[in-house]
Order: C-alpha cells, then structure tokens, then sequence
C-alpha cells in the first residue's frame, strides 16, 4: 500500500517534531504537560464500546495528569471524520485519539479516497484494550442459536437484515464474512455507531447485529437483547454460557481494539506522559473490574508496541476486504 499524497504532510510533521520537541523540552513544559484540558476525540457515536471504554479511560487518566480529559464524539464516515481530525490538529498532546481497528487499518484498505495514513500520520501511544464482538438478535425473532439463525435466513433470503456501526466497519465486516462461511443472505444496514443501530434493534426495527460486547452487555444481561454467539476463538469470561460463532462456524474469528494516538510531530515527552497515565488508569482496580465486565482484555502496550500492532493489522485485514470485495469512496 502507497500513501504518495501523504508526502507533504508526513514531511511537515517530522519538522514540526523537531521543532515541538525543542520547544517542549527548552521551555520546562515536559516537566508541567499536560497544563491544560485535553481532548480525546471518540470518532463514533455515543453509546457505543469506544465511547464507553474512552469515558472511563478518560476519568481516570483526567485524576492521573491533574487535568481533565475531556471526551468529544465526532462521529460519520465510520471513523473518519474524528481521525482526521486528530491527524490534522495541532502535534501538541492536547488533542488525542481513540483509534479502533477501523480508523487504523479497515478504512485505510476500504477506501477510495484516503484522509489519512494510519502509520505516518499519528503517534502511537498505547495499545489499551482488545474487544470481542457478539451477535445479538431482538428477541422476538424466533431463534436462539447460531444454527438457527442459519437455517432460517437460508429459508427466506434477503428477509432480514443487520445492522453494524457503519459501511466498512470491524462490525460490518464481521456480518459480510459470517455471510461468506454460511452461505446465508441478509441486507446490511449501517449506522453512524453502535448506540443509534441498537436503538433500532431494540426497537425491531432491524432483527440482528454485529455489535462490540460492551455496548450491547447490558441489554444482554436484561434480556432485551439475545446474544446468539461472541465472535472469537475463544467464549467470553464475562458471558461464558454463550457460545462462540466458531462452535457452529469453524475458523470464524473478528474483534476491535481501542488504543490512544496522538497527532504524528507530538514530542515524545508529551506521547511518554499520556503514555504512563493510561497505563495507570489501566491497572486502577475500578477500571479493571470494567473492563472485565463485557471481556476486554487490558494491554496496555509502550507506543513502539502499538505501531507494531497497527502494521500487523494492516497486514491481516487486507485479504478480508479483498475476499468481501468491500471499496468505498
């Protein structure tokens, strides 16, 4: 993959690094960053498990750096729109990033038109957490297992659909593969986030969706919604008595992650203070015991490890677009 446009604006950011880190360090800031609020920048909708993990990351890390840390969603084009704007805001360490698998290696494969590179236009900062996805259906559709679920879209194709958090999204993908191992066919219907396409799940106004486990947890416990299948290898700690899609679907296997990213150019003092407060915030015990609750599994990774993480990412993706034949402007 070649990112040529991204030239101009990868060499401006490796000047401003200079720069930044020069100024940052000769004025006695790295010993007072952050001195101010800074803004984490959610690029999805309210409501959904990056905005849910952000505010709770956010709380803490706000106590950690003596500054608050205020969560802005900046929702559409399914994750775009919020990524670009970090990547354009100033590399200063105030305005921040919660990158998912979409922003950061779904969206650079799937579309047309790039806004961004997701490796030379951010700083990486710290690998938080890994995700799982589940399939929950509105309980009154008239199934209650994978198998189920198969036999009766293979008995009325195209009846029902599902819905994700957006075209192009980790969600979005994991129904068009669940489509391409079984067979079946149903319409996709996306969302600008999870928190708008539950609603209408919960309403019935669509009958299934691919949804990240915290945000469809706590409907999964009350019983408006029913979990048919968590989406990897392995069964979630949180939910053990529901299967994995791979018990019915053998060698079916999606998740997301949520890591924090700030502008390429950001001193590395600055990535290196916000990098310790989300480790801390990680390891506080009531942050701890969330996560826990929908399964997510604390990493908490060193910025070098994160970039590391992107690039495998990038890698593994690539082939799923290219076998779902997804593209967009």
């Amino acid at each position: 993959m070649t990112y040529k446009h991204f030239t101009r604006r990868a060499a401006l950011a490796l000047a401003a690094s200079a720069a930044g880190f020069l100024s940052f360090a000769g004025s006695g800031q790295a010993q007072s960053f952050p001195d101010r609020t800074i803004t984490l920048v959610v690029p999805f909708a309210a409501g959904g498990s990056t905005d849910v993990v952000a505010r709770v990351i956010a709380q803490k890390m706000g106590q950690e750096l003596g500054q608050q840390v205020v969560v802005e969603n900046v929702a559409g084009a399914g994750g775009n729109l919020g990524a670009d704007r970090v990547a354009r805001a100033e590399p200063d360490g105030y305005t921040i990033l919660m990158g998912t698998v979409a922003t950061h290696a779904l969206n650079p494969l799937i579309l047309k038109t790039k806004p961004y590179d997701p490796e030379k236009d951010f700083a990486p900062i710290s690998l938080l957490v890994v995700v799982p996805n589940v399939l929950v259906v509105n309980p009154q559709l008239p199934v209650k297992t994978i198998a189920e679920l198969i036999a009766l879209l293979k008995a009325e194709p195209d009846k029902y659909a599902y819905a994700s958090s957006g075209n192009g999204t980790p969600l979005h993908l994991s129904g068009e593969l669940f489509k391409a191992m079984t067979g079946v066919s149903m319409q996709h219907v996306p969302y600008k986030g999870s928190g708008p396409a539950l609603n209408d799940l919960l309403g019935n106004q669509v009958s299934i969706m691919f949804d990240n486990l915290p945000s469809s947890s706590g409907h999964m416990k009350s019983g408006t919604l029913r979990a048919l299948g968590v989406t990897t290898a392995e069964r979630a700690s949180s939910f053990p008595d529901v299967p994995t899609i791979a018990e019915t679907v053998p060698g079916y296997e999606t998740y997301t992650w949520n890591a924090l990213f700030a502008p390429a150019g950001t001193p590395a003092a600055a990535v290196d203070v916000l990098n310790a407060a989300a480790k801390k915030a990680l390891a506080d015990p009531d942050v701890a015991a969330r996560m826990a609750d929908f399964s997510a599994k604390i990493v908490g990774s060193s910025p070098d490890e994160l970039k590391a993480h992107v690039s495998r990412e990038i890698a593994k993706w690539e082939p799923v677009v290219k076998n779902a034949n997804v593209q967009m402007d």
